[in-house]
């Protein structure tokens, strides 16, 4: 096996093996930032009732404690989520009485689609008119796309989901909140309801698209920017190499590096998605559920949430750092002995 590959090889399995103490950490901190309010689920259960003006029965309060282990000790509690956790079994959710399994699956799928879409619309667009804005620096191109950036920056995607809420409805008298129509909320899925899905879809996918289009179109000409005036690059042009070879090879592949290190973020992104914006937009992704979930303190459903995105934020890192490697060749894992 070569050297490089070697070294490669051995870095991950380092990585992987930090991974496992790194989660176990993560789970604990988790689990006890969850319980960290004073109460628990029971007790603001407990509250809304006599708000209410219902009677509470103590009894059952008392039997559903100890159904969920609730009087045990945190060590005792800890160590039922996370042996469960590791069985696949993530527990009953609280408030809604299911399992936690089945509450994440059926809105994961379509997080998932709409945060992916999001994020390769994002990169098809950023990238190309970040490249071109910082190649024809000082253009008309170049003040524009700025503006437009400076703009998308500017404006919260909660408020640009308002807007477009606020516009489709008096100028069209459409109404754009939800993925589905009414009549397809709770149909099988068929070919009339993807189409009603892809016609409701283009909203979210845009308004979560813009400010992030916008922020990666000014780090990728400002990096570009930053390597087209290194010496290396002059001297590859006194050689001759040829301008696009030129840009392609390093200068570009330097520049994106930003984007690529955000892969650890973009993972745990696909499944938590832009939790306001889908509060807006009333979009039945996993977001809303998981701030439901701590805000209840419903500690398997939020817990397990936040188990799967440290998860995939420690997945995330690790392939953000092998592509980097693969694009930036200045990036070494192994030091030289010697």
């Amino acid at each position: 096996m070569p050297f490089k590959a070697k070294g490669m090889l051995s870095y991950i399995i380092r990585r992987i093996l930090i991974m496992i103490p790194t989660l176990v950490i993560i789970s604990v901190v988790s689990f006890a930032l969850i319980q960290l309010p004073p109460g628990d689920y029971l007790t603001s259960w407990v509250a809304q009732m006599q708000e209410t003006g219902e009677d509470v029965d103590e009894a059952q309060i008392a039997s559903l404690r100890q159904r969920y282990g609730l009087d045990r000790p945190f060590v005792v509690q800890y160590w039922k989520w996370i042996s469960g956790v590791v069985r696949g079994d993530f527990g009953q959710s609280f408030s809604l009485n299911r399992p936690v399994s089945t509450l994440i699956w059926e809105r994961l799928g379509l997080t998932i689609v709409i945060s992916l879409i999001t994020i390769l619309c994002t990169w098809l667009i950023a990238i190309p008119i970040g490249i071109y804005s910082a190649v024809r620096q000082y253009t008309v191109f170049d003040y524009v796309f700025t503006f437009v950036g400076f703009m998308g920056m500017a404006t919260p995607p909660f408020l640009l989901a308002l807007l477009v809420m606020y516009f489709s409805y008096t100028w069209f008298g459409i109404s754009v909140g939800g993925l589905f129509s009414d009549e397809y909320v709770g149909a099988p899925w068929s070919w009339a309801k993807l189409v009603d899905l892809l016609q409701h879809a283009w909203i979210p996918i845009f308004v979560l698209a813009v400010g992030s289009t916008a922020g990666m179109i000014r780090t990728v000409r400002a990096n570009l920017l930053d390597q087209l005036e290194m010496p290396y690059v002059d001297t590859a042009r006194s050689k001759g190499v040829h301008p696009l070879k030129l840009l392609l090879k390093y200068p570009v592949r330097i520049a994106i590096n930003p984007v690529v290190s955000t892969i650890g973020w973009l993972l745990p992104a696909l499944v938590s998605g832009s939790v306001i914006v889908a509060m807006v937009l009333n979009l039945p992704t996993t977001g809303p559920l998981m701030l439901t979930a701590l805000f209840t303190q419903d500690m398997y459903l939020a817990g397990s949430f936040v188990m799967m995105l440290s998860v995939l934020t420690v997945i995330g890192t690790l392939i953000s750092d092998i592509l980097l490697a693969w694009v930036d060749p200045r990036i070494r894992f192994e030091r030289k002995k010697g």
